[in-house]
C-alpha cells in the first residue's frame, strides 16, 4: 500500500512539473494556436510544438540551453531567453511570404491519372533511421508541359519485428509505434528545395497497422507541379499517444562516459527504406535545427557520413499519384 502511495505522489509531481512548464504559441492577430512550430536551441537541439501550439521546456530537461529560436511557416521568427519564457508566445504573420503563394482555382477539365510507384523494402540494413533534427526531401521532375496536379504521396516504411530471429517472416509480430510526420512541398530552386508551395501544415500519423506504405491524400491543397519540378519532404515530429496527440520528446539520449556526457540523437520508428534502383540522385537532406544549414544532395563526396552511401543506397523511394489534364 505504501508503494502505491509513493507511485501516485510521483505521478502527481510529474504532472504538476510538466503542466507548469507548458508554453503555448499563438498567432498575434487571431489568437489561434500556431501548430507544429519548430523550437530550436541554436546548438543543434530542438523540438516541436503540438497541434495546439503547446510545448514543454524546462531547465531540468535542457540545463545547458540559454535561448530559444521559434519558427513556423508564414510567421516571423522569434528569439527569447530561457530564463524568462512566458506562458504565451505571440508570432507575427510574415505577409510578404504569404503573398507569394498563388491560389489555384478548381480546374474543370478531363484528366488522366498517372503515378510513380514507391520503392518498398523490409531490410533493416537498407533503412534511414529518422531523427527529429533531419528533414529528407525527394525531387520529382516534370516530364512535359502538360498541367499536373498532385493528388497523393506514398511514403514507404519498414517495420521492425518484435523477435529479431523472425524478422524475415511476413507474419511476424511488429513492434508497435505511433509516430507523427510533417510533410512539405518545395519549388525547385536551381536544383535545391526553394520556396514552399503551400503554407498549410500537412501532418499525418502512422502506426504499425498501416503496413509498409502510407498514402497521404493532398488533393485538397491544389498542388500543381511546376515546370521545373518540385520536392516533397518528410520530417518526423515525434511519438504520439493513442489519440494522435504529440508527446514530449527529448531529442538526445545522454550517455555518461569517462570523457563526459555524449549526446546521441533519438531514432524514431518506422524506418525509411532506401533503394539503389534509381539512377539519379533525387534525395536531399538537411539538419533542420542547426542555424544556417543548407540542403545537401545525398551522395558520396558531400560530407555525409552514412552506411547507406557505402552500399550505393542513394534514394528514399517515395511515390506520387497525380492528374494530367488534357489541353483546352
Amino acid at each position: 500500500m505504501q508503494m502505491k502511495y509513493k507511485l501516485c505522489n510521483l505521478l502527481l509531481l510529474n504532472l504538476v512539473f510538466f503542466s507548469n512548464a507548458q508554453t503555448k504559441i499563438i498567432d498575434e492577430d487571431t489568437k489561434y494556436p500556431v501548430s507544429y512550430a519548430t523550437i530550436s536551441f541554436g546548438d543543434g537541439q530542438g523540438l516541436f510544438a503540438d497541434d495546439d501550439g503547446m510545448f514543454i521546456f524546462t531547465k531540468k530537461l535542457y540545463p545547458d540551453v540559454d535561448s530559444l529560436f521559434i519558427s513556423a511557416l508564414g510567421y516571423k521568427d522569434v528569439a527569447l531567453a530561457t530564463s524568462n519564457i512566458p506562458e504565451l508566445i505571440n508570432m507575427q504573420v510574415e505577409a510578404d511570404k504569404l503573398d507569394e503563394i498563388i491560389v489555384n482555382a478548381k480546374i474543370d477539365r478531363k484528366y488522366k491519372k498517372e503515378s510513380i510507384k514507391p520503392y518498398l523494402d523490409d531490410d533493416y540494413y537498407k533503412c534511414w533511421l529518422p531523427t527529429i533534427e533531419s528533414e529528407i526531401a525527394i525531387f520529382f521532375p516534370n516530364g512535359n508541359e502538360k498541367l499536373k496536379k498532385i493528388t497523393s504521396v506514398v511514403f514507404p516504411f519498414a517495420l521492425e519485428s518484435r523477435d529479431w530471429k523472425k524478422r524475415k517472416r511476413s507474419n511476424a509480430d511488429k513492434r508497435k509505434f505511433s509516430t507523427l510526420f510533417k510533410v512539405k512541398f518545395y519549388e525547385n530552386n536551381n536544383g535545391l528545395p526553394g520556396n514552399v508551395m503551400t503554407y498549410t501544415n500537412i501532418v499525418f500519423r502512422v502506426t504499425e497497422k498501416n503496413g509498409d506504405e502510407f498514402e497521404l491524400d493532398v488533393s485538397e491543397h491544389n498542388l500543381f507541379i511546376p515546370d521545373n519540378g518540385f520536392f516533397v519532404s518528410l520530417q518526423v515530429l515525434g511519438y504520439t499517444d493513442q489519440n494522435g496527440k504529440l508527446l514530449p520528446n527529448k531529442k538526445y539520449k545522454e550517455i555518461k562516459g569517462k570523457n563526459g556526457t555524449v549526446k546521441i540523437p533519438t531514432n524514431f520508428r518506422p524506418l525509411l527504406p532506401f533503394t539503389d534502383e534509381i539512377n539519379s540522385y533525387n534525395t536531399y537532406v538537411k539538419r533542420v535545427f542547426i542555424s544556417g544549414n543548407n540542403w545537401v544532395q545525398f551522395k558520396k563526396g558531400n560530407g555525409i557520413e552514412s552506411s547507406l552511401l557505402r552500399t550505393n543506397l542513394n534514394n528514399y523511394g517515395v511515390g506520387i499519384n497525380y492528374n494530367v489534364y488534357k489541353d483546352e
